[in-house]
Formats: structure tokens, sequence, C-alpha cells
């Protein structure tokens, strides 16, 4: 029995070294087919796609580099000032964290093509670029976002970010009735409304994907979709001079806005169907539906205290709590600038949308860019019908406060001691607040007289 189970051993033992490395082999190529298989069906997103292709090319940097087109016109500034210069390579490369993200986006399977047409697939620049390319999609939004976003597309032709109360003003002062007749204007005059006036208007990719215009354009995160603008990188970028230089308290002498302080952002009362549209065309923002209201947050503002009952249905809440704001004017379109710089300033004039906003006697006024020889430097010479519209506009600044200049009083003082005018002798008393026909340059007189306070004052404020 011992001789047998020996025997039986050394046969296995035998067998084991003969085919031990057959074993070994046949291990080798199961695995080898599992892995092929399994790179077969998931590829590895990591890997960097070919030179000869949309995305290999715009996450090559030193390719870039190489075949860029250099700036033949640098872009339009806006007013706060002229747009910081990217090279054109870096408003394309794609990459960073940003691209990491895209890349697990559902807008990143969509696929460059898809969206900015050209051809994929070749590594020439002039022929991915070719036929109907288009560099940014979202001009055409109904067309390259509304299958997905169609609720926003469907309204955003009539959002206040295109500029509709702008294009009203020029056709008025051109002597036509609104928006609806900008495009009456020669071409001349368009082209120069288009190239400086309208850098800030925005579409879906200036708010989402790009850098605004008016801060160097480019993509600002490698690709990736932001669903709500972050307040400094987007919207202050052309919410600066009047929006943002006064929410956060850039001027000298004042504070950022309370609501800043607090933590709230743009969008806190901005919300995105604001931005969007709602499906009329405003004639201006402030006749626009869907504009935030103190009330919403503030609820029975009107009776919190004896200065808001009294004062309530007579003027907007920025005339006793907006601190000084940012002001310029008499813009000289593509040739020297604005002739009247940038000024820090606060007035009240009698109400320049009485239409609008009703029954406000009084209201907060900025001075605006307007001047008879706007548009000289595109042949323009002067204005047909300048003096149809105040060169001041009615403003709601974005730097409130609860106490202020006027709504701070010396201990025993009443409480209209520095807002209400009042005669000291000769010397007229907190008239500095107010806008007066001498206030007003010789060209501006004609247009804005009518909203000055000279002859609408309360006469006991005069005696």
């Amino acid at each position: 029995m011992k001789l047998i189970i020996i025997n039986i051993f050394d046969k296995i033992k035998g067998y084991k070294m003969k085919y031990i490395h057959l074993l070994v082999l046949l291990l080798g190529l199961v695995l080898l087919v599992s892995c092929t298989e399994e790179t077969t069906n998931q590829p590895d997103e990591n890997a960097k796609k070919p030179l000869a292709s949309c995305e290999g090319c715009h996450t090559d940097y030193a390719h870039l580099q190489k075949v860029y087109t250099p700036d033949t016109e640098l872009p339009a500034g806006g007013c706060g000032g002229e747009a910081p210069h990217y090279e054109p390579y870096d408003r394309v490369f794609m990459g960073g964290p940003g691209f990491e993200e895209f890349k697990k986006s559902s807008h990143y399977k969509i696929g460059c093509t898809n969206c900015h047409n050209g051809v994929d697939g070749t590594d020439d620049k002039k022929k991915a670029h070719s036929g109907d390319f288009i560099r940014h999609p979202s001009v055409v939004s109904a067309k390259k976002c509304g299958s997905c976003h169609k609720e926003i597309t469907d309204v955003f032709p009539t959002s206040i970010h295109n500029g509709f109360g702008q294009m009203r003003k020029v056709a008025i002062r051109s002597g036509f009735n609104g928006y609806e007749d900008f495009e009456k204007l020669p071409e001349n005059h368009k082209e120069g409304y288009k190239k400086n006036c309208a850098t800030c208007h925005a579409n879906c990719g200036e708010c989402h994907i790009i850098r605004p215009t008016t801060g160097g354009g480019g993509l600002a995160n490698g690709h990736n979709f932001v669903k709500t603008p972050d307040m400094i990188k987007t919207c202050t970028v052309c919410h600066s001079s009047r929006g943002g230089h006064a929410f956060l308290g850039v001027g000298t002498g004042t504070k950022p806005d309370v609501h800043q302080t607090k933590g709230m952002v743009c969008t806190t009362c901005h919300s995105g169907a604001e931005m969007h549209g709602d499906g009329t065309k405003p004639n201006q923002r402030y006749e626009y539906s869907k504009m935030p209201k103190c009330e919403g947050c503030h609820s029975n503002i009107e009776k919190k205290n004896t200065y808001h009952s009294m004062h309530y249905n007579d003027f907007n809440c920025q005339v006793c709590h907006s601190q000084k704001y940012n002001n310029c004017g008499s813009c000289h379109v593509h040739g020297l600038g604005v002739r009247i710089p940038s000024y820090m300033d606060f007035k009240i004039a009698l109400n320049p949308l009485p239409d609008i906003k009703k029954g406000w006697k009084f209201t907060t006024i900025r001075r605006t860019l307007a001047a008879p020889d706007n548009f000289v430097e595109y042949g323009v010479p002067s204005y047909a019908n300048f003096d149809a519209l105040p060169t001041y506009n009615f403003t709601t600044p974005h730097n409130l406060l609860r106490w202020t200049e006027r709504t701070q009083v010396a201990q025993g003082q009443m409480c209209y001691a520095n807002c209400h005018i009042r005669k000291e002798g000769d010397k007229l008393i907190n008239a500095q607040w107010y806008l007066f026909e001498k206030d007003l340059l010789d060209w501006e007189k004609s247009a804005t007289k009518k909203i000055t306070v000279d002859n609408s004052l309360p006469s006991s404020w005069l005696k």
C-alpha cells in the first residue's frame, strides 16, 4: 500500500513539472483578454487626446502658441476702463481643475463640433475652423442651447442684458421713437454703438463659460460651465464703475453696502429668471417686471417708522439711504473717451420716470454718458434730437446704509436737518444734494432743466 501511494505522488510530481509552464501561459492569456476587454469597453478618460482633434489641440499649450493668430484689434473696454489683455492662446487653452470638472459634465459629452461646428479630427487649424464654425455658440442660443434649455432661450431675446434701454435712447436722440427703430440708424452709427456701447451686453457664454469681453474675454475656467456666475469674476467686471464700485465701497469716503457686509451677493436679489428675461421687451430696465424690490425682504416697510410713513410715497429709498456714488459723462465714442471724468456725487431731482416709477416726486439721479457729438468719430456730427432726453438718469445706487449723511443728525437737531433745504441768511443749506439748473453745462440745459428742482421745492424751505 505504501509503495502504491509513493508511486502516485511521484507521477503527480512529474506531471506538475511538465505542465507548470502551460498553466502559467493559460493564466497570462486570460489576464490579457480580460484587460483588453476592459480597456475597449471603458476608455481612459484621462488619456491625452491626439493633436489632430479639437481637444488635443486646445489642451496642448505649446502647440497653441505655435499656431495662434495675433490680435488685430484689442478687446474693447467698458466703463471700468480698458479690458485686460490675454494672449489669444491663453484665451482658448483648456486646462487646469476647471477642465477636469468640465470633462465630468454633461456638456462635455455633447462634443466640440456639436456646439462650435467646424471639423474635428485634424491638426490643420484652418480646416478645423472652416465652414460654419462658430466661436461663441450662445450667440445663436435658441439653436445651440435650446434643446436642453428651451425655457431660457425662448425668453432670452427680451433680456435686459441685450441693451434695449441704451438702443432706445440712441434711437430717440437720433429722431426715432424707440429701440424698435434702432436698425433704422445709418450703418456707421450702428457700427459705433456695437463696437463701443454694446461691449457689456452678454450672451449665455459671457456669464457661464468665458470671461466677459470687458474682462479680456477667453475661457475663464477651462471651459467648465458655471451655473451661478461669480460676483467678482463676472458681475462686477461689467457692472464695475457703478454697481460694483458702490456695492463694495470702493469710492473714497464710502463704505460697502450694508447688504454686502451681511454676505449677500448680486444673485441674492437678482435671480436667474430676472437675468434671462420674461418674454416681453422692456423699453428700459426699470420697466422690467422681474426687477427686485426692497419690499421683497423688507415687508411693511412704509410703517416701520415715522420717516417711512411720511415719505414712502414721495421718493425712492436711495434718497435717504444711499452714499455718494460714481458719475461721469459726455462720452466721445472711440475718440477721447469721457470728457467729464469719474467723480463722486449724490443728486436728487424731479423723477425722470414718472410713468414707470409712479408717485415719486423726487428721486436719485446719475449723470449719463450722453453728449450731442457722442458718435462724431463715426460720421455723426450731432444727434438730430439730443434734447429729447435728460443727461441724468433715474438711478438706484447699490451702496445703501441705514445711517447716511442725510439720516444721521447731531444730538438735538430735527430729523430733516441734513436733507431739507433751508435759508440761513443768504446761504442755502443742503442745496448740494439737489440738481439745480446752475449745475448743468450749457449744452445740457435744454435737455435736462425739466428735471431740475429750481421751481419745485416746497416754498417753506426757501423762506
